[in-house]
């Protein structure tokens, strides 16, 4: 694996609020880091996703493929309590 590094410049008060919490975590401040940009990172590429399959879809298509369902009860195991 390639590594870049990259020089940060964030505020005292949030400095100290990642060392605490990896800290806890059990992690380095860059593991940290690293996995809070991924899971961004990660977030908004399933934000894109789901616009352009949004974006494809088909509503008439939909409510047609729907009207095919019967309308009845969900069996009881799937029931919510």
């Amino acid at each position: 694996m390639c590594l870049s590094t990259i020089s940060l410049r964030i505020p005292k008060y949030l400095h100290e609020k990642v060392r605490e919490l990896a800290r806890k975590e059990k992690l380095s401040i860059n593991q940290l880091i690293t996995l809070a940009l991924a899971e961004k990172l990660s977030a908004i590429a399933t934000e894109e996703y789901l616009g352009q399959r949004a974006a494809r879809g088909d509503r008439v298509k939909d409510d047609q493929a729907l009207a095919k369902v019967p309308d009845r009860e969900p069996e009881e195991q799937d029931m919510l309590p």
